[in-house]
């Protein structure tokens, strides 16, 4: 039965004291689902800062609209998203990703909506530069679909947790994670976003784990589901 299962509880038992200590994240930040994908790409390989800077470049020229953006030359693309680094790479990417939605789905994400799930995250994958990461932030913050997001900061603070091994692979940790977790869209976007706080402020590469709210997993007293 799924609650007997101690992972499961142990899980959830993180979640409520990560939620307890840093409220609600309120990720992705974007107006709608083509601001939150573009960033999704932008952010690869950079901090959160200089997507943000990206995207008002857009924003500030009126750009950030997918017909607008699909029709604009690569190289002014690129120089425009140039706050995010590696900004020729980026803009290749973001190019792909537009023709894929106007090509295939006439730009509109309603659209993708429909598609079962499995099938339009292969999809994603298929187009040039999305990876796991990239492709189930699309999918979970501008799409809604119940997908758990794997980052660096989900495989730190649960290795160290000892619930997973450190090196395991990425779509082991997100089926660890979704095969215990209920399939909300919302309880995976908090979730990811909370992992994302505590390892930025506790489980850094050298772990401060005085204050850290989940330290009563590694021995004290657990918070109540």
């Amino acid at each position: 039965m799924p609650g007997r299962d101690p992972l499961r509880r142990r899980l959830l038992r993180l979640y409520v004291a990560l939620a307890k200590h840093f409220g609600p994240q309120h990720w992705w930040p974007g107006e709608n689902a083509l601001e939150v994908a573009v960033g999704a790409i932008l952010t690869q390989n950079t901090a959160w800062a200089n997507v943000e800077r990206a995207l008002e470049r857009l924003k500030s020229r009126g750009l950030l609209s997918g017909q607008k953006l699909y029709r604009l030359p690569e190289a002014r693309l690129g120089a425009l998203i140039r706050p995010s680094g590696t900004f020729k790479v980026k803009a290749r990417r973001l190019k792909a990703f537009l023709h894929f939605l106007h090509e295939r789905y006439a730009g509109r994400f309603g659209r993708i909506a429909r598609v079962p799930l499995h099938a339009i995250r292969a999809e994603l994958l298929s187009v040039h530069g999305i990876g796991p990461e990239t492709a189930d932030s699309i999918l979970l913050y501008s799409l809604g679909r119940p997908v758990f997001v794997v980052d660096q900061y989900t495989r730190r603070v649960l290795s160290r947790h000892r619930l997973v091994h450190p090196e395991i692979g990425y779509d082991d940790l997100q089926s660890f994670l979704t095969s215990r977790l209920p399939s909300d869209p919302a309880l995976f976007n908090e979730y990811h976003a909370l992992l994302v706080a505590v390892g930025k402020e506790y489980c850094r590469r050298s772990p401060r784990c005085a204050g850290c709210p989940l330290r009563f997993d590694l021995g004290g007293k657990p918070p109540r589901l």
